[in-house]
């Protein structure tokens, strides 16, 4: 569990920022942009001062190579793909309040006053360092522009410094048969000067913090403490690039500081750019909590080297109290290939016409928050028509309809004396039911929550079964009527809990039932156990809040989503 939340909360939200050098697939919002919302959303309606920023990283070579594959300029390239990055998290109704650019000026400004922070308090040295260079290119290659096998579990798609598959990050020397990711050519080591971060001088301080992170996962915490365990050195922080913040210091105008020093900037860099005036309040107040969600293989970063640096800066910003580290989700037993056609890519997706809540309920349901996970097609459809339309849906459609068509389209709320056994049943498991999904929320525990909200729906159907309105009806209207009260309030009970997840459905289910406001108004979580719909009510009209999914459908949507453009067919 995370540390208690006070009155006068502020919550800090960030989401992992991604290279620039491709479109995202599922598994990039599954990784850091979905849960982050997800968290985000509730922590508005519970009230709370909330921030959540992120941003496109284009620094380094990422992006760098993939403009130089396509033989275009990198600023044109980094636009385009900053634009359609941006639209695709709208489209999922991301809710950042600032996605910014690590390529702004800000952002190299902010990056500079940590750098000479660090330098000035003696955590930064100059060394030499052994780096990749090509002869047949005749240059110094960075380490994203060199394949080869990895040297700790032997995958042979590993960067120069980092294994995706295995999370490992290692020396330039320790890559096996490495080759230029350009030409394919075998690259060389060469002696060069950089300058290193004195991770094993702040080793004791890290090591200090790291144990009292409790709410960190198991996952986490364990791949924390592995780096402790094998003993921290010092790691360099510059790299014989063009793209990237310029090192502010004589000797090094050749340079740029590594991408992996800056990144994690960008989320402090993103807050000033919004708030420019009031950045500090939610990077240095007492009153707030900084939630970093991030992918499996930036565990590492944000545990070890992020912290660092801010302890090496004298504590410039906070240290983050919450690393949410999520594992893989793949696709169908493999992973995601554009190439391969294996996977949904999330550029077609507003093609196929569908829902984005019906995408963003699903990836919550598989959420990669323990261990790896994978999409399913049959899983999917059996998924969302089931839970998301059979259960939460169901409970909705069936209540509404039935007010307006029996009854009117009017309620009334029973008097205290009129409560039956089963009204206070329901009561109760409500009460029970909210304060869960409430506490597993409060914990950034995603999947818990969304399946205690289905658990919540159900005992609506439950109720509505137990008590036979369409019997009733025809015996006593006005009972019915008080019977269905409980239902409807249910139903906003439902539209509150369930907005985090699918908000467009909450806001669909907010005005059927026909109350003023919205369903996300800041402190409606706290009301949302309650009996607050009127004595008297009208609701709206009501409406299904989705289509189920059938095969021939999903055939269309698998064709249309696994056939997205390469790279340069968007520059075309």
């Amino acid at each position: 569990m995370v540390n208690k939340k006070t009155k006068n909360q502020k919550i800090l939200i960030t989401a992992a920022l991604p290279y620039i050098n491709n479109v995202p697939h599922l598994g990039h919002i599954a990784g850091s942009h979905l849960p982050a919302d997800i968290f985000a959303r509730y922590c508005r309606s519970k009230g709370y001062e909330t921030l959540f920023v992120g941003g496109t990283d284009e620094s380094g070579s990422p992006s760098e190579i993939a403009a130089e594959e396509i033989g275009i300029s990198l600023d044109v390239f980094s636009k385009k793909l900053y634009e359609i990055h941006a639209e695709i998290y709208k489209w999922f109704n991301i809710s950042y309040d600032n996605f910014s650019r690590t390529s702004k000026s800000i952002h190299h400004k902010t990056t500079q006053e940590f750098f000479k922070a660090i330098y000035d308090n003696k955590y930064i040295k100059e060394g030499v360092m052994n780096v990749f260079y090509s002869p047949t290119e005749k240059r110094f290659l960075s380490d994203r522009y060199v394949r080869g096998q990895c040297p700790k579990c032997g995958f042979e798609g590993a960067s120069g410094d980092q294994c995706e598959k295995c999370t490992s990050v290692h020396d330039p020397t320790e890559l096996k048969n490495p080759k230029s990711s350009i030409t394919g050519n075998a690259v060389e080591i060469r002696s060069a000067k950089h300058l290193f971060l004195r991770l094993d001088q702040l080793e004791p301080k890290l090591k200090k913090w790291i144990a009292k992170q409790k709410s960190w996962r198991t996952q986490v915490r364990s791949i924390a403490q592995g780096w402790i365990k094998e003993g921290l050195h010092e790691r360099s922080i510059t790299r014989d690039l063009k793209n990237g913040v310029s090192v502010p210091l004589k000797g090094y105008e050749d340079k740029v500081l590594y991408v992996w020093f800056d990144a994690p900037i960008g989320y402090v860099s993103s807050t000033k750019e919004l708030l420019p005036n009031g950045w500090k309040s939610f990077w240095k107040g007492k009153d707030v909590q900084i939630f970093h969600f991030l992918g499996k293989d930036n565990i590492p970063f944000h545990t070890i080297f992020w912290p660092a640096t801010i302890m090496a800066s004298g504590g410039i910003v906070n240290l983050p109290n919450h690393v949410a580290g999520y594992q893989y989700l793949n696709y169908e037993g493999g992973k995601f290939s554009k190439s391969k056609k294996r996977g949904i890519f999330c550029e077609k997706l507003p093609e196929t016409g569908i829902d984005s809540d019906i995408i963003r309920a699903y990836i919550t349901f598989v959420l990669p928050e323990t261990s790896d996970s994978e999409f399913k097609w049959e899983d999917f459809k059996n998924r969302i028509n089931a839970d998301l339309i059979g259960n939460f849906g169901n409970f909705i459609n069936r209540t509404l309809k039935f007010v307006n068509g029996k009854l009117g389209g009017e309620v009334i709320k029973p008097n205290e004396n009129e409560f039956t056994k089963n009204d206070k049943e329901l009561m109760k498991k409500v009460n029970t039911g909210v304060q869960k999904i409430t506490d597993y929320l409060e914990a950034a525990e995603i999947k818990k929550a969304f399946s205690e909200a289905f658990a919540l729906s159900a005992q609506g159907n439950k109720y509505f079964d137990d008590c036979k309105p369409w019997v009733l009806v025809r015996e006593d209207e006005e009972k019915t009527k008080k019977i269905l009260y409980n239902c409807v309030n249910l139903c906003r009970t439902l539209a509150i809990i369930f907005s985090p997840f699918v908000p467009n459905a909450a806001k669909n289910v907010w005005k059927q039932i026909g109350l003023k406001g919205n369903v996300d108004d800041p402190k409606n979580w706290d009301t949302a156990k309650d009996y607050e719909i009127p004595k008297k009510h009208k609701i709206g009209n009501p409406e299904a809040l989705f289509k189920r999914l059938d095969d021939d459908y999903l055939d269309n949507f698998k064709e249309i989503t696994a056939n997205a453009p390469d790279l340069k067919q968007l520059f075309k």
